[in-house]
């Protein structure tokens, strides 16, 4: 089993219910087990500031899929919970990225560990930091 670190967030609808439904999902997946959770944590949009705040939160799993398998179960959970993208950086019922993956270095079309920019986002690294200290700081360490 590999260990996976995801964040979630959430700023339409009922934001809290969301996430609490999206770690349901994914810890009822075959393949997944969610074994940390941080925290929720109320932030400012990052990239489009034209909308309401998010609730953000990250978790830890432990997973039999390779990374491009996890991250199509996080991009089926999003569109079964109603996501849909109308815009980048906009409102969302649900997001779920894969932040880091083991220590897995990747860049494909689909999919770049650790995420290309969890370094500059404190609404990622900050709940990351409550679950995986050693996770956040080598991401830090190598996206700087």
């Amino acid at each position: 089993m590999a260990r996976a670190w995801l964040s979630l967030g959430a700023n339409i609808g009922d934001p809290a219910a969301q996430l609490v439904q999206a770690i349901k999902r994914l810890d009822a997946h075959a393949g997944i087990s969610v074994t940390r959770q941080s925290s929720v944590i109320l932030t400012a949009p990052w990239g489009n500031t034209d909308q309401p705040d998010f609730a953000n939160m990250a978790a830890e799993v432990e997973t039999d899929l390779e990374p491009v398998d996890l991250l199509h179960v996080c991009l089926d959970i999003e569109r079964d919970m109603g996501r849909v993208r109308h815009e980048v950086w906009g409102p969302r019922l649900i997001d779920i990225d894969i932040i880091a993956y083991e220590r897995v270095e990747m860049h494909t079309g689909r999919l770049t560990l650790p995420h290309p920019f969890a370094h500059e986002r404190e609404f990622v690294l900050g709940p990351l930091r409550e679950i995986a200290p050693e996770t956040a700081d080598w991401i830090v360490g190598i996206r700087n």
